[in-house]
């Protein structure tokens, strides 16, 4: 990865903070304010896919106007069309993310509350707006030593109003990190709502009780298997939700399994998180708890703020990021 930095005179590079399949991340000085910022280096135009990522990242971060929700601050362009192979996005610099903190410290049951918190908060502004982010994770969690959180990387987020050309192209992608990836994306259920960013939720707060990821799995069929392991065998309404006969004729070969308590698999957390765990992590999406809903829920009573939870307007949000190739 190219890790040269062509940002012209006002910033000030000072080093490598992250870095991914098309982007490096530096952390830097904007020389006029004096202020640390992050300059995300951007280069996809190798393939057209990352193209229409890079466009619909910048459109919706610059949409959004939210305390949980990471912002632009500028963009640097190359000086002439024919050098146009990059683009750098100057952003706020926070210092860690959730991987680094989960990996190197444990959290106390206030640290979870007011991370989860923040990260439903984000996440109410998005889906208010029709937008589904489909790639939480801990790593696309950023946090300062304020312990304040910024959700980042919105290269797979999409509309939830979508056309059915679009939609086709929408179900074939590949969504979210498989380990936090809601059971319906794997299984096919007929549509994929707001949903899929709660069950990520889940997975995000019992990785935080813990320190370990609740469903490593290894592919596409461990990973279901490990979600059965926990859940167990779907109910029958649950079951018939299934819209993919494939699907269905694969849990059904599967051996009858007995859900674990959470409780048990989290013998150190409090009655309250566990409530909410199990509520984020129910398998039938139209069963589990909406954003809005576990925002309300009595684990986050110490933060919960209604008049300070803002929603955004989607009017034309949701046409504005429609730009897709097919599995864009």
């Amino acid at each position: 990865m190219d890790r040269n930095f062509r940002v012209g005179p006002d910033y000030s590079i000072i080093d490598v903070v992250g870095e991914g399949a098309y982007g490096v991340v530096c952390s830097a000085v904007h020389e006029p304010s004096k202020q640390k910022v992050a300059i995300k280096k951007i280069t996809p135009f190798d393939h057209s896919m990352f193209c229409l990522r890079t466009l619909r990242e910048i459109k919706l971060i610059r949409w959004f106007s939210h305390e949980n929700i990471i912002s632009i601050l500028d963009i640097v362009k190359p000086p002439s069309l024919d050098e146009f192979t990059e683009v750098y996005l100057i952003q706020e610099l926070m210092e860690t993310d959730m991987h680094r903190v989960i990996r190197t410290q444990d959290l106390s049951d206030d640290h979870c509350q007011y991370f989860i918190y923040q990260t439903l908060r984000g996440l109410k502004a998005l889906h208010s707006a029709a937008v589904l982010h489909r790639d939480l994770k801990p790593s696309n969690l950023l946090l300062n030593s304020n312990c304040d959180l910024k959700i980042c990387d919105f290269g797979l987020a999409r509309s939830a109003f979508m056309g059915e050309q679009e939609a086709t192209g929408f179900m074939t992608e590949y969504v979210a990190t498989r380990w936090y990836r809601a059971p319906e994306i794997m299984l096919t259920f007929k549509e994929y709502t707001k949903a899929i960013d709660v069950w990520s939720v889940g997975c995000i707060l019992a990785e935080m009780l813990n320190g370990k990821p609740l469903f490593p799995g290894r592919d596409y069929h461990h990973q279901l298997t490990l979600i059965l392991d926990i859940l167990g065998t779907p109910s029958l309404d649950d079951f018939y939700a299934i819209s993919s006969h494939r699907s269905r004729d694969y849990i059904r070969a599967l051996p009858f399994k007995k859900k674990k308590p959470f409780a048990q698999l989290y013998p150190n957390a409090s009655a309250l998180a566990i409530d909410l765990l199990e509520k984020c992590l129910t398998f039938n999406p139209k069963k589990r708890i909406t954003c809005e809903e576990a925002l309300r829920h009595p684990y986050l009573a110490s933060y919960h703020d209604p008049d300070d939870e803002p929603d955004s307007p989607r009017s034309t949000l949701a046409s504005s990021i429609s730009i897709t190739g097919r599995n864009s």
